[in-house]
């Protein structure tokens, strides 16, 4: 084996490069793998290497039938592809689930409309009661087919004064006719959304259910994309909960921060770049903290979202008018790669502080305004 670090122009023609920055470390080749490891400074100084950040990188390989020859590279073919990762991701230490109890929160046959946005919810009852048990882990059930059709999915808590006769139907999310026990459910606690995995919460963290304060009826809002306006399309995606009753130190929650869903967000055409702020002022920090946790709250993780015309996303925190370092940011966001950010070192947010969400959009492709809005009727 060797390896040679090379580039590629606009025109996708592949060029050594003059400074040569990756290290093989390693390879191997079996009957059905090909396995290469290899490393490279996170900033090299070379204009034609682009520098590891904690944004969103397109990881692209390609790979010929054959072995490279003395006059060059074979061209690879059809064998190519690429993959969004987070390379600087750290890695969360994963306690084995598989021996823990679990419950499902799926939609049952739901008809999906044939038009480009929908949002279904459906109310459920969380089966664990009495006791105290902490989820450590939430993981998708996207029906096989649909992962391009299940944009997002939020659990909210609802009221717990509500009876079971709720839990008998679904409805259209943000619409006249829907229930008025939907309104109840305001609090978000927990998010996944398009791309994701499953989220583990940290080794001394757990989302808290089952006792008289923890939600008992939570509303699942699923966010159906369907641009080619299909029919007929059928859905029984959801959420699977594994939880533990060996009680973790720390209950979990959920802050929201960014821009209000209104008619009052939107987006010229033919935008390069445009940039919207979503302000969580120190005076609603104060109020949303200043009672209950005046010592502040400790984020472990964010998830970053928007939608096709994202482009970059900054999550900006400052305290006594000073800037502090970036809670979390995507400078090359994938709208197809929606992953929770699990931070380096957990971050404090005290009553008082000030955050301010920044998006970035493009809409060069685009020759009508974009309007932000939750439904299309």
């Amino acid at each position: 084996y060797f390896q040679q670090d090379y580039f590629t122009d606009e025109n996708r023609v592949l060029k050594k490069d003059p400074q040569q920055d990756y290290h093989l470390e390693y390879a191997m080749e079996n009957s059905t793998h090909t396995i290469l490891a290899f490393s490279r400074e996170l900033h090299t100084c070379d204009p034609n290497d682009k520098s590891i950040t904690e944004s969103t990188v397109r990881v692209i390989w390609a790979y010929h039938h054959k072995d490279m020859g003395e006059p060059g590279q074979n061209y690879h073919g059809t064998n190519r592809g690429s993959k969004s990762l987070r390379l600087l991701n750290p890695e969360k230490v994963e306690v084995s689930s598989a021996s823990l109890p679990y419950f499902d929160l799926t939609n049952k046959d739901v008809l999906i409309p044939d038009k480009d946005t929908t949002y279904w919810c459906q109310m459920f009852k969380i089966p664990v009661q009495h006791e105290k048990h902490h989820v450590t882990k939430v993981e998708p059930l996207i029906q096989k087919g649909h992962e391009n059709l299940v944009h997002h999915i939020l659990l909210y808590q609802c009221s717990s004064n509500l009876n079971d006769s709720v839990l008998d139907y679904g409805h259209e999310c943000y619409h006249p006719n829907m229930p008025d026990s939907f309104l109840t459910c305001e609090t978000v606690i927990f998010a996944w959304a398009i791309g994701g995995e499953g989220f583990t919460y940290p080794p001394h963290v757990g989302l808290s259910i089952g006792t008289a304060g923890d939600p008992l009826f939570v509303l699942m809002e699923v966010h159906y994309d369907n641009p080619s306006y299909i029919e007929g399309l059928i859905d029984n995606s959801g959420l699977r909960l594994i939880y533990t009753p060996v009680l973790r130190k720390y209950d979990a929650g959920v802050i929201e921060a960014g821009l209000w869903v209104s008619l009052f967000h939107n987006i010229p055409p033919g935008m390069p770049e445009f940039v919207s702020e979503g302000h969580c002022t120190l005076e609603c920090l104060e109020e949303a903290l200043g009672a209950e946790r005046p010592g502040g709250i400790h984020v472990f993780a964010v998830l970053l979202h928007a939608h096709l015309a994202g482009r970059a996303i900054r999550m900006r925190h400052f305290r006594n008018g000073e800037e502090q370092e970036l809670l979390a940011y995507d400078d090359e966001f994938d709208f197809n790669f929606q992953e929770f950010q699990y931070l380096k070192e957990e971050r404090t947010i005290l009553p008082g502080d000030n955050l301010i969400t920044e998006c970035h959009y493009s809409t060069v492709d685009r020759i009508r305004m974009t309007w932000v809005r939750k439904n299309v009727n």
